[in-house]
């Protein structure tokens, strides 16, 4: 009896002692290797639930069945015209076939390095066969905005046109793909998708690129202020032009205004001064005596012949004196002479 209670007692110890170790679990998100003495055994456990496995000779090895991601360092490398720029690329990833992912990696970390080498260098590779602008672009026969201010002569000189393609980026990022899905199908990896996260100038060439960036830049600046100092001037001379002729036209006007107005004005005075003899002899008086004062100022001397015809009146009052009785004429006239 007490032999059989011992056995019993074994038995149940042996039982709690190997049964943390014969029964283990896979998750949802895990799949899962056996190894004994390091070596797989049976196939990989790939649903979830609580397994069975032998006790202390037998090891669970788990590896993620999720989407992983990849994110590779920054790298610098030439293009086909070469322009050395840093690129930077991010993948994602899976494990299909866990098998020969535990034979040929093992872990995470030697896949994350398999794949630093595979996708830098497949990077490298199609860079290097394309120009910057294929990398750069995403599509082929994109038309730019345009403003809608500019002239016919400018849209015909090409301003803001874009240089025509045959890939761009998204045709670069499926190659890069297409040969590295290949190269890492044997470690039993599919790669999902991989993509450009940044792509810029290396450091030690980016200022020369942006100094050349500004000096362009400044040219096309400068050739639209030299453009417009010649569309200021011609508009500037346009108006110094229409002033002038508005001003001549305006003078020519003015003159023929005035000059109808003296030839009425004449026309008047001849009309009022010819009415009768005595009107006439008056008009010719006032105008000579209006002669004479246009004529003589202070101090003027005046050399005569004796029958000239501005010397008539003045030879008229040689011998008479004013008087009370006098000609007013008479009198005004000799006033002038006094002057």
């Amino acid at each position: 009896m007490k032999m059989k209670f011992g056995i019993l007692a074994g038995l149940a110890v042996a039982v709690v002692v190997t049964a943390p170790g014969a029964f283990y679990t896979v998750g949802e998100v895990e799949q899962a290797i056996i190894t004994q003495f390091g070596k797989p055994v049976g196939e990989p456990v790939t649903t979830a639930g609580l397994k069975l496995k032998l006790p202390f000779i037998q090891e669970v090895n788990r590896i993620d069945r999720r989407v992983l991601e990849w994110d590779g360092n920054p790298s610098d490398m030439p293009t086909k015209d070469k322009l050395y720029i840093s690129v930077d690329l991010f993948a994602r990833w899976k494990i299909t076939d866990p098998l020969q992912y535990f034979l040929r990696l093992r872990d995470e970390r030697s896949a994350q390095s398999r794949l630093d080498d595979i996708l830098g260098s497949e990077t490298r590779n199609a860079v290097a066969k394309h120009e910057l602008i294929e990398i750069i672009r995403t599509t082929k026969g994109r038309v730019p905005l345009r403003d809608t201010l500019l002239t016919d002569e400018e849209r015909a000189q090409d301003i803001g046109a874009l240089v025509p393609i045959q890939k761009g980026r998204a045709m670069v990022e499926q190659e890069i793909f297409a040969a590295a899905a290949e190269k890492v199908r044997v470690f039993g990896i599919e790669l999902l998708d991989i993509r450009f996260k940044r792509i810029n100038y290396n450091e030690s060439v980016r200022p020369k690129i942006y100094d050349r960036m500004i000096s362009e830049r400044r040219q096309i600046a400068e050739r639209f202020l030299s453009e417009g100092n010649g569309e200021a001037a011609r508009i500037r001379g346009n108006r110094v032009r229409d002033l002038n002729k508005i001003q001549s036209e305006a003078y020519r006007e003015v003159e023929e205004i005035r000059g109808l107005a003296d030839a009425s004005a004449a026309d008047i005075y001849a009309r009022a001064y010819n009415i009768t003899p005595e009107a006439a002899e008056f008009y010719a008086f006032t105008r000579t005596m209006q002669a004479y004062k246009d004529m003589i100022s202070g101090g003027t001397t005046l050399v005569l012949t004796t029958d000239s015809d501005l010397f008539g009146y003045l030879r008229a009052m040689e011998g008479e004196t004013s008087g009370a009785g006098a000609d007013p004429a008479r009198a005004g006239a000799e006033a002038l002479v006094e002057r």
